[in-house]
C-alpha cells in the first residue's frame, strides 16, 4: 500500500509538470522555484511548533489548489504559480518520505519519523 501512495505522489508531481509545461515559462523558473517551499523551514530557529506550523502551511495542498483556482479564475498568473509549485513540491516531497510536520520534532510527520524503515 506505502508504493502505491508513493507512485500517486510522483503521478501528482508529473500533474504540476504538466500544469507547468501548458503555461509556457522557461523550464529554467520550473527548476529554480521548486524548492521555495522549503524557505518556510526557517521557522525552526524559533521552536518545533512555529517550524512545523510555518512548514505545513507552505506544505499544504488544499492551499495549492485554492492558489492555482484563485490565479486561474484572476488571470493572475504569480497565483497559478505558486499553486503549481507548492502542489509539485508537496507532491515530490511526500513521494521521497517527507511529510507535514508534527510540532514535537522535525523528523515526526504524517507519513512517520523521517529516516526509519517500517
Amino acid at each position: 500500500m506505502k508504493n502505491i501512495i508513493k507512485f500517486e505522489e510522483l503521478g501528482m508531481f508529473c500533474l504540476s509538470v504538466i500544469l507547468f509545461n501548458m503555461l509556457g515559462y522557461s523550464w529554467w523558473l520550473f527548476a529554480a522555484l521548486i524548492l521555495t517551499p522549503d524557505i518556510s523551514m526557517i521557522g525552526y530557529i524559533f521552536n518545533t511548533k512555529i517550524g512545523a506550523a510555518l512548514y505545513n502551511v507552505f506544505h499544504n495542498k488544499g492551499l495549492a489548489v485554492l492558489l492555482y483556482l484563485i490565479g486561474t479564475y484572476s488571470f493572475n498568473y504569480y497565483l497559478l504559480i505558486a499553486g503549481i509549485i507548492i502542489f509539485g513540491h508537496s507532491s515530490l516531497d511526500r513521494f521521497l518520505g517527507f511529510g507535514l510536520k508534527y510540532g514535537d520534532a522535525f523528523k515526526h510527520t504524517h507519513l512517520g519519523m523521517i529516516g526509519e524503515k517500517s
